[in-house]
């Protein structure tokens, strides 16, 4: 019998397809979960007990949340990647790098065929077939809710024509959450205009007042909170916990998509957000000047890349290493105020901080030059422009 593995998630599309694949194309379906950080137990517990009742030949849940950090979410924060200065790739990267172990496992198994539950207006289906096709081009790729076409009415008849009985009904809100934050969609972010409720986001304000926190890093890593050390990993989870609390991190991006069109989501990303900013400031102490001129034009392209699927090209190899050589001397604490709906960064402390007062301190006073180095400086400085000025008999006016 042919074997496919199919990408599954739990919800309707991939119900449906590992449906489809069983019934009408007569294949052995193997499912697989990617979990980089949306799942806890109970819910991958629930997720494979469907996955076996609606046919699945075998189900395995693979949570890759440290490699996930390893790959991709360290070089995020290295390269302080926010799509168009504003989203941190919560979606883009994990679905990248579920692609990537989804495919390393039908190979794994000997799967003649991959899987998903994309449709044909997204940025998901070009993620997953951009990877697919690059480490497995031998396995075929099927894709039956673009292929067919099908609406979500289609799919729920389908399944209950087949005996599935379970709650279909759409929510309100659709909800995807992840290590690197949690993506929230609706009927407002189909318009240009209306803001997503309060009650639309996962995190509910639950703390008054302001509460100090202090983020560790070390060669540009979060390695402790308040102190406490612990894997870089644990430590997002654990700050997002924190903010979380204040309902920090909200906001809706506007972006081009793959396939050309615009797209608006909303999104709460509280730990992302506060790491990457933290993580800047300390860079702005830490770094020189034409370091970060060149961290943020390559780390711009990074995510672009990241985020349109071209994950696996080679040049991103080449950005990663830049990117991690730049991280040297970003060492120190960043001192963060957490508030409800948003947080302050307060200033840093760090052995590197390169506001070194033995040699002057800005707007006050000099202490490693003269006035006349000074002065002849800025004649020096001066020449191009002059030269400029005097052979072309500029006016200014």
């Amino acid at each position: 019998m042919k074997k496919v593995v199919l990408a599954y998630s739990g919800g309707l599309d991939t119900s449906y397809c590992l449906k489809y694949l069983k019934n009408e194309q007569g294949y052995e379906v193997h499912t697989v979960l990617i979990n980089t950080g949306g799942f806890d137990d109970a819910e991958l517990d629930a997720i494979e007990k469907r996955a076996y009742e609606l046919g699945s030949a075998k189900h395995a849940n693979l949570t890759i949340l440290d490699k996930y950090y390893d790959k991709a979410i360290k070089y995020l924060i290295y390269g302080n990647v926010l799509k168009n200065n504003t989203y941190p790739l919560s979606v883009s990267a994990e679905r990248v790098f579920q692609a990537i172990e989804a495919i390393k496992y039908a190979k794994s198994v000997g799967a003649t065929a991959i899987a998903h539950g994309s449709t044909g207006a997204g940025n998901d289906q070009i993620r997953f077939d951009l990877i697919f096709q690059t480490i497995a081009p031998e396995i075929e790729i099927i894709t039956p809710i673009r292929d067919l076409k099908l609406s979500r009415q289609e799919e729920v008849d389908y399944l209950i024509k087949n005996g599935v009985h379970y709650s279909w009904e759409k929510a309100q809100y659709s909800i995807n959450k992840g290590l690197w934050g949690t993506s929230v969609g609706g009927k407002e972010t189909l318009t240009s205009k209306d803001p997503l409720p309060s009650e639309a986001y996962p995190s509910q304000l639950q703390k008054q007042g302001e509460e100090k926190v202090t983020l560790e890093f070390k060669k540009g890593e979060l390695v402790a909170i308040n102190g406490v050390a612990d894997k870089p990993s644990n430590n997002i989870v654990a700050l997002e916990k924190l903010a979380a609390a204040y309902a920090i991190g909200r906001d809706i991006h506007v972006g081009d998509t793959i396939i050309g069109i615009k797209g608006r989501v909303g999104f709460e990303a509280a730990a992302p957000l506060i790491i990457i900013k933290a993580h800047h400031l300390l860079e702005k102490h830490t770094l020189g000047k034409w370091q970060q001129y060149w961290k943020e034009q390559l780390g711009n392209w990074y995510g672009m890349l990241f985020h349109e699927g071209q994950f696996l090209d080679p040049v991103m190899r080449n950005i990663e290493t830049f990117l991690e050589d730049t991280q040297k001397t970003v060492n120190g604490k960043v001192f963060v105020s957490l508030k409800p709906y948003h947080f302050s960064l307060d200033g840093i402390e760090s052995e590197n901080d390169l506001m070194n007062t033995g040699f002057g301190q800005y707007g006050e006073m000099n202490n490693a030059w003269t006035s006349e180095d000074a002065k002849g400086f800025i004649k020096i400085l001066g020449n191009a422009q002059n030269i400029f000025s005097s052979v072309n008999k500029e006016t200014y006016e």
